[in-house]
């Protein structure tokens, strides 16, 4: 018998972890219409709305990006109510009650024309509801479900499927005609809530406002239209080309190159800035105490362009965007650039956003005067974004004559420079040599005050790592193969090295390994199907040899 509820029943089924995949699914089916709605009045006015609709099913799902600082337990047992009562605070309106109200009114409206039909509402919400457990069941019973616990969902991108040719779409055209028939006349608005407006966008609308192609002041002067402004045609022809007009995933930026003394010219890695990437920043695993620092940076410099968009006149809060990452290698400070780059083109921070990535061999050269010659050119291409320098301590030897030391005075003076508002420096390597440059030369300590420290991963992360880089190729571990690649890599955490210990880039190397193995055993064994050609087995997972740590001698 066909399962006339296979819309919602696959909905029901979904977790947290599975949720966005889902939804991105849902955008490529062929048979289910889906559109987003800034709001679905009356009662879902305030949230982002997602209609997802079939020839017998319908999914309202609502996004509340209601904070999660604050842990919510609610009150109900065995009955919705619309407001939420809690000891100590001001009585609140359910969301939950608010959506199981919007389904209710769509199923009953929608009933008139095809009584089959069957509405169900899903909840994707900040806010972290302890008791969440006891009340599955009774949400169920007023056709919804809730998903707690996520962050920053206001910065979620999901596409829809707004085909035309799918009849379903009448019945999200007849849930939204209703819902707007029922809105009250919105009242006007006078001269003195001007203001209460403005700042309300802001505060709805938050770092989109943001106008991508304004440098923001370090110094909090207001800018003047003509100074500083830096034109594409001063950038050479192979440096960053961007066109503000492009979303940034589209924007093409082609590798960098810089002319040295004698015709010697060196590559620059550049990194194109990304479309979205507070998602990015979610789907970093770990990194807890990152992204709340990353968050607090870019808060407070939009709140800077919230003031001087608001009142032109006031004075600014000085932010330095200049950062020291710390950590080992493999732990996520490239990928952490990258995204650091994007977040500030979107804030407005930054006007462009990429990132130039450097070290002692991109400033060092044969002949002397390379090094200011380099500088400059890589400055140039840095412009609008992020120039990165990794393992930067590596250019300030003890020896005196060392030109590693002139490059890190060249860089002092570019800091100093009042003109240079319009780049972020970001110095990447190990903490202790990090520091150690930092303790010797008081002038970068004093310039670089956000420092974001890269601790190694554990077991459980790192398992999380794997799951995400084989998800990329479609692969699936069997219970006994993933039992077996999870005690290897135990052991091989247990006996690492800390010094040379790879992090992610270890389980890059090891699922190369597996997946040379695997495409092996597939050419000798010829699966059957599909499934069984993307499933690894434990014959697929060989033994983890990792460097062991050198005994010390001694006493």
């Amino acid at each position: 018998m066909k399962n006339t509820n296979r819309l919602i029943d696959d909905f029901k089924s979904q977790t947290k972890t599975t949720i966005w995949k889902h939804l991105d699914a849902m955008a490529t089916n062929y048979a289910v219409y889906s559109t987003h709605l800034n709001g679905l009045p009356p009662l879902l006015t305030d949230y982002d709305v997602y209609l997802y609709c079939n020839d017998t099913n319908m999914v309202i799902v609502c996004l509340d990006c209601c904070g999660h600082d604050e842990e919510h337990i609610y009150s109900e047992s065995d009955s919705l109510n619309s407001l939420i009562l809690s000891d100590g605070d001001e009585p609140r309106t359910s969301t939950v009650w608010k959506l199981s109200e919007a389904v209710r009114q769509a199923s009953s409206h929608l009933h008139e024309s095809n009584p089959a039909i069957t509405v169900y509402g899903v909840l994707l919400t900040e806010a972290e509801i302890l008791n969440s457990y006891m009340l599955d069941e009774m949400w169920n019973t007023h056709n919804v479900m809730v998903i707690d616990g996520f962050t920053r969902l206001k910065y979620r991108s999901i596409r829809v499927n707004e085909d035309d040719c799918l009849d379903c779409k009448a019945y999200t055209r007849a849930v939204i005609d209703a819902r707007h028939d029922a809105l009250p006349e919105e009242p006007g608005i006078g001269d003195d809530d001007e203001f209460a407006r403005m700042l309300d966008k802001f505060l709805n609308e938050g770092m989109e406002l943001a106008d991508e192609k304004t440098p923001f002041d370090n110094t909090g002067d207001d800018l003047n239209e003509d100074e500083d402004e830096i034109s594409l045609d001063d950038f050479p022809e192979d440096a960053v080309h961007i066109n503000d007009d492009e979303p940034a995933d589209v924007t093409h930026i082609p590798s960098g190159e810089i002319e040295q003394n004698n015709n010697i010219s060196v590559k620059v890695e550049i990194l194109r800035p990304i479309a979205n990437p507070r998602e990015e920043l979610d789907k970093l695993v770990g990194c807890a105490d990152i992204k709340r620092r990353m968050d607090e940076l870019v808060a407070l410099t939009s709140y800077n362009k919230m003031m001087r968009d608001l009142f032109p006149g006031s004075k600014q809060h000085e932010v330095s965007l200049h950062s020291v990452f710390l950590g080992r290698p493999g732990t996520g400070k490239t990928t952490v650039c990258k995204i650091f780059g994007s977040l500030l083109r979107k804030v407005g921070a930054l006007s462009k956003g990429h990132v130039v990535v450097c070290d002692r061999g991109t400033f060092i050269g044969t002949l002397w005067g390379d090094e200011e010659r380099s500088m400059k050119q890589v400055l140039k291409m840095a412009q609008g974004g992020v120039l990165m320098i990794d393992e930067a301590y590596l250019l300030a030897s003890k020896n005196e004559n060392d030109p590693g030391r002139l490059v890190i005075q060249l860089l002092m003076n570019v800091l100093a420079d009042e003109t240079q508002r319009d780049i972020a420096v970001v110095l990447c390597g190990y903490k202790e040599p990090m520091m150690k440059l930092l303790s010797t030369n008081p002038g970068l300590q004093s310039r670089f005050p956000n420092r974001f420290e890269f601790t190694d991963f554990t077991v459980d992360e790192l398992l999380e790592i794997t799951q995400c880089r084989v998800k990329d190729y479609d692969y699936q571990f069997t219970a006994k193969a993933w039992e077996k690649y999870r005690q290897v890599l135990t052991q091989a955490y247990q006996v690492r090295d800390p010094e040379t210990w790879g992090n992610a880039r270890f389980i890059a190397n090891q699922l190369e390994r597996i997946y040379i193995q695997h495409a092996t055993r597939c050419v000798k064994q010829r699966p059957k199907n599909k499934r069984d050609l993307l499933k690894i087995t434990p014959e697929d997972i060989l033994p983890i040899e990792v460097p062991r740590q050198k005994a010390k001698i001694g006493f």
